[in-house]
């Protein structure tokens, strides 16, 4: 008999597909939706630190107010009632579903979000997903200064609740083993590889700026799966979610071989349907048959920095070998 249970962050899996935090996830009526198409767990649409500050500010606008009490208020109210309608949103899910429900920050600093993390706790959250997004752009800050920013946030989170955090990073680190370490060693339970930043794009007939391809596609996992590989086999105490580009069974199965506990689908569903939860469980499931695995740890890491021989295929950062292996296709393209 075939398993695809898989544990992540402490928590039980019927498998190891984890819908992330987006749209999907935003309301209770889609979430159950995910639930009966057999989603493991699902992350909370983020409640951003940005859309609070811009709709606080907006709000001020509108009022024509300079008194700076009558600001202050405005500023509080409009914070305090996005947050609970968030809360609502968890107190509500976790009463109507039964997989893990995951609340989801994205934040760029640690103001205000200290008692956030501990009310999400109470209105019932299985775990948090820290999606800290910086990009480092002063010329003059040390890689050091925008790591501590993370350090520093998950520290005083996880001093106030007892509950897994997860924290979703992006490739701009000059060494991923190392923060992956420190943030380890700072008390996440998770890492999620890789945030997917907005795309900037320019539009060349007005001059303007606009965004570019939203959703992933079926070719930016690659990154993902270097990392998914090379920390798991070096890192042994992490529990690793792979996230951008995994769009298929297929997909899925090689982050899993690379280490993954689990992973988190959002683009493909979008694209393909909700429908496409249940083919990609039904493809892991057919290659785990045909394979002679009956559960997903007896493949898991199976090929990772650890346990494959040649280790230089996860280091390689040239296309060297490539084009020196395949002489006949240069020439057929010259």
């Amino acid at each position: 008999m075939i398993s695809l249970q898989t544990y992540y962050l402490g928590l039980n899996l019927k498998n190891p597909i984890i819908v992330s935090s987006s749209g999907l996830t935003s309301n209770l009526n889609s979430i159950k939706t995910l639930e009966q198409n057999n989603a493991a767990a699902i992350v909370l649409k983020s409640l951003f630190e940005e859309q609070i500050k811009a709709e606080t500010n907006s709000i001020i606008e509108k009022s024509d107010t300079s008194y700076p009490e009558a600001i202050d208020y405005i500023r509080d109210y409009s914070k305090q009632n996005l947050i609970s309608d968030y809360l609502k949103l968890i107190e509500t899910t976790k009463k109507s579903v039964s997989i893990p429900v995951i609340a989801s920050i994205n934040c760029i600093s640690n103001g205000g979000w200290i008692d956030f993390a501990k009310k999400i706790e109470n209105a019932g959250a299985d775990a948090i997903e820290l999606n800290i997004n910086i990009l480092p752009i002063e010329i003059n800050l040390l890689s050091a200064h925008y790591e501590e920013i993370y350090i520093d946030i998950l520290k005083k989170i996880k001093s106030q609740i007892t509950i897994p955090v997860s924290l979703k990073i992006s490739n701009y680190f000059t060494n991923i083993l190392n923060i992956t370490n420190k943030l380890i060693l700072n008390g996440a339970n998770g890492i999620v590889l890789f945030n997917r930043f907005y795309q900037p794009d320019i539009n060349i007939n007005d001059l303007s700026f606009t965004s570019s391809e939203i959703f992933s596609n079926s070719n930016d996992y690659s990154q993902t799966l270097r990392w998914i590989g090379i920390l798991s086999g070096k890192i042994s105490n992490i529990d690793l979610a792979a996230s951008t580009g995994v769009q298929s069974g297929e997909t899925a199965i090689k982050m899993i071989l690379a280490g993954a506990k689990a992973v988190q689908v959002c683009s493909t569903i979008y694209k393909n349907g909700i429908r496409q939860i249940q083919i990609m469980l039904n493809d892991i499931e057919k290659w785990m048959s045909k394979n002679h695995y009956n559960t997903i740890e007896e493949f898991r890491g199976k090929m990772n920095y650890k346990n494959i021989s040649n280790a230089q295929e996860y280091e390689r950062m040239q296309f060297i070998k490539y084009f020196s292996l395949n002489n006949k296709h240069n020439e057929s393209i010259l």
